[in-house]
């Protein structure tokens, strides 16, 4: 078989790039431009990809393809109706996040509930030295202890992220859906989430029942001026709304690990906050601690085994 890597580039370096325990041809590419997808896998029976696009153009150019294998939980990059009109397999990758994506939006919840971003600011700019006792108040400082945490999405994600939260003793609330006529036991009604929360996280996928699930009108119910923390997927929160809800202080602070378009575009309202004590961007790097990133190639490769011994694993 003909196994093609379309983006090794978009796994860290750190990673060992185990391959497939039966015969096959290896082809690896650092990165595909979506110009470049079809003629690369045109005799491929096996395509892993993470960001690399693979629509119906290019699988119907792949007449030898019997599989796709995701190197990511989100399959948006794939024409997922045609791969199973033509009988095409394809695999994601799920729970290699449990540990990472939680530990980073606890980094983002402590820097800004904290405010060291403020405070190691002032200190390069020489507050410090300046100030005439031993320390400073420019920010505002707040525990984390007696806080309560409103998640929206109930998935592995959210779950670890509560866990985590009750640990240092918070109050986990999971959201209901916007549009819910019931809200189910286990979860809080979605104003009323917005409404006492101190802070709010996001581990759902975006879809276009959430795309822009927070706006200015979900700001404006927000009562105890929360910080929001994004490490799932850009368009989840309206990105022109978050700025006018950080000017309006309608919010106390955003920690950002996703945007609507990667890499950002030039006018994306986000990059003109970036100073601002408050608010962090990372570029998208809440997944890729080592150990995440390790234990998704296992899979990949797991995945890729078990479809050619005819059992497929983590099918969609």
């Amino acid at each position: 078989m003909k196994v093609v890597f379309l983006d090794r580039d978009t796994i860290g370096p750190s990673v060992t790039i185990t391959r497939p325990a039966f015969a096959h041809q290896w082809v690896e590419y650092g990165k595909t431009a979506l110009g470049d997808v079809a003629s690369r896998i045109a005799d491929a029976d096996i395509v892993i990809t993470n960001k690399a696009p693979v629509r119906e153009q290019s699988i119907a150019n792949a007449p030898k393809l019997k599989m796709i294998a995701v190197a990511a939980t989100g399959y948006d990059v794939i024409d997922l109706a045609f791969a199973k009109e033509r009988g095409i397999t394809v695999s994601n990758v799920r729970g290699y996040a449990v540990n990472t994506v939680p530990e980073h939006t606890f980094g983002l919840i402590f820097a800004l509930r904290r405010s060291i971003v403020g405070f190691r600011q002032d200190v390069i700019a020489g507050e410090w030295q300046r100030a005439n006792q031993f320390c400073f108040f420019n920010h505002p400082i707040k525990d984390l202890a007696g806080s309560t945490l409103g998640i929206f999405g109930r998935g592995t994600l959210g779950k670890s992220v509560a866990k985590i939260a009750e640990a240092f003793g918070m109050k986990a609330i999971f959201a209901a859906r916007k549009d819910a006529e019931k809200v189910e036991p286990g979860y809080t009604a979605f104003d009323e989430v917005l409404e006492t929360s101190d802070i709010i996280t996001f581990h759902m996928p975006l879809t276009p029942a959430t795309r822009d699930l927070i706006g200015l009108p979900e700001f404006r119910k927000m009562k105890r001026h929360p910080l929001i923390i994004n490490t799932a997927r850009g368009g989840l929160v309206n990105e022109a709304d978050l700025v006018t809800a950080l000017d309006e202080g309608l919010i106390g602070g955003a920690g950002f690990d996703v945007l609507t378009k990667e890499p950002p575009a030039p006018d994306n309202p986000l990059l003109t906050i970036l100073k601002r004590p408050n608010f962090i961007l990372t570029p998208h790097v809440a997944w890729a601690s080592d150990e995440a990133m390790q234990t998704l190639w296992a899979q990949v490769i797991t995945h890729v085994e078990n479809f050619e011994k005819g059992s497929p694993s983590n099918v969609l």
